[in-house]
């Protein structure tokens, strides 16, 4: 048996497109709104949680006392809000510095030509 290059060439027909097209206007802006939301309600979770007592003694952490004691620490509550603090931060980042990009829009092609030839 005699080994040869051609099985390992890639197959001529179509070739992937090195293009990127952007999601219509109405799918972004939902991604974004969806976004700010969820940074924003798991940053006031985040922020909330860690203080609240009932999250200690019949709640979510009760079963491992352990781990209750370990999330009881200053340093850990504080660690935990300050997460949700960041959270909070990026969800109004985002939501401040949202700009639609319209497909098709672009004039700037970094100097790729797609014509196809290559």
């Amino acid at each position: 048996m005699k080994l040869t290059f051609t099985n390992l060439a890639t197959p001529s027909g179509h070739q992937p497109v090195d293009e990127y097209t952007d999601a219509p206007v109405w799918l972004q802006r939902v991604f974004a709104g969806t976004y700010v939301l969820f940074c924003i309600v798991l940053g006031i979770w985040l922020v909330a949680l860690p203080w609240v007592g009932k999250w200690f003694e019949d709640g979510l952490v009760s079963r491992w006392p352990e781990l209750q004691r370990v999330l009881q620490h200053g340093f850990v509550r504080g660690a935990v809000t300050g997460l949700g603090l960041i959270d909070i931060w990026l969800g109004v980042w985002e939501a401040v510095h949202y700009r639609d990009h319209v497909p098709g829009a672009s004039t700037q092609n970094n100097g790729n030509t797609h014509d196809g030839n290559q």
